[in-house]
């Protein structure tokens, strides 16, 4: 039996809790002993951990108040004791409420045996509000960090640095500060996490490099060594070992080539209003800054793409695709322009 509002609770806590059910224990409960047990139930208990009685605070007597483990709620029964014990669960106490702790008692008194195991008071940390809630995720936040860094993680700024509860680090992985891990987050060995990064739904490869303020958003998967720089937006698109997008650029549902460099403020024209497309750019190739590559499209291998352009057709392997308008010139123009609207500037000062 777990409590919704207490999150913490380990796998291997409910492990031992099922191990201490044995042939001749009817009741497992979970105990705690907080730096101030307040108004929690108490467990009444010898030294072997074998349970005389539960009691809860508002019932309890000065001797019984002293006692330091306290009961955290959660517990470990058969089914084929437990129907019988909550029949028997009456509500004569100061409360007048029906305790389900209360089945531990009535195990001890059968003979049938209670026992209480015991855990930290953080793992059983209930939460009852937003600040509460707040408290425990700061708590859990601080045991993760440590054990990071104990596996070989380097934080240059612990408190700064958010986890998931799913997110994987391999070794020697670097993260700077203020960087936040969404669910489903694995990094690879090596890597390094710069400032102010975002990711959540993603796989980084080894020795790969992301950010300062990147965002790697669900099905981003960066190969080894490529490298994601800043203000640089990925979402469900691979790039391949080495590959580059260092610069303010928009990839989405895109395969990039392994070596295949991005250049500043390229994006993948991946949605037109109503369905998704991709892009495929093949390993070698290098974009231009500025290009829109509006998808379905494909830019073969070794391929260049001239800076600003807008490419809606195929690219050929090791091909120089340019698409933009014709640059045109007209000398003088520029001084022309300028004298002209000095006088028409001045012309209205006078007017006024």
């Amino acid at each position: 039996m777990l409590y919704g509002d207490v999150p913490l609770v380990e796998t291997a806590t409910m492990a031992r809790m099922l191990d201490a059910l044995t042939d001749d224990v009817a009741v497992v409960v979970l105990g705690f002993r907080p730096d101030d047990a307040a108004a929690f139930g108490r467990v009444i208990a010898d030294d072997a951990g074998r349970i005389a009685r539960m009691v809860e605070y508002k019932d309890a007597d000065a001797a019984e108040r002293a006692v330091r483990l306290c009961n955290s709620g959660l517990m470990a029964v058969r089914a084929r004791d437990l129907w019988p014990l909550l029949a028997r669960v009456g509500n004569a106490n100061a409360a007048g409420e029906y305790y389900l702790v209360d089945i531990a008692t009535l195990a001890a008194a059968d003979g049938a045996g209670a026992r209480v195991i015991e855990t930290s008071a953080t793992e059983v940390a209930g939460v009852n509000s937003r600040a509460e809630l707040a408290a425990v995720e700061a708590s859990w936040q601080a045991a993760r960090r440590a054990t990071a860094m104990a596996d070989g993680v380097t934080l240059i700024d612990p408190a700064t640095v958010w986890f998931a509860f799913d997110t994987v680090l391999g070794r020697d992985v670097t993260i700077e500060p203020n960087v936040f891990f969404g669910p489903g987050v694995t990094i690879g060995d090596g890597a390094t996490i710069r400032a102010f990064s975002h990711i959540e739904g993603a796989v980084v490869g080894t020795e790969a490099e992301i950010g300062p303020f990147a965002r790697l958003r669900p099905g981003a998967d960066i190969g080894e060594a490529a490298r994601i720089g800043n203000f640089v937006e990925i979402k469900k698109a691979r790039l391949g070992r080495g590959a580059k997008a260092n610069h303010l650029s928009y990839l989405g549902d895109a395969e990039i080539g392994d070596g295949a460099n991005i250049g500043a403020g390229t994006i993948t024209c991946n949605y037109d209003g109503f369905l998704k497309y991709r892009t495929t750019v093949g390993a070698g190739a290098f974009i231009g800054s500025n290009s829109a590559l509006v998808a379905p499209v494909t830019i073969g291998a070794g391929a260049i793409v001239g800076a600003g352009s807008v490419v809606t057709k195929d690219v050929a392997v090791d091909a120089l695709a340019l698409a933009r308008a014709v640059q045109s010139e007209k000398p003088g123009w520029a001084a022309r322009f300028r004298s002209a609207m000095a006088v028409r500037k001045q012309q209205a000062k006078d007017q006024a």
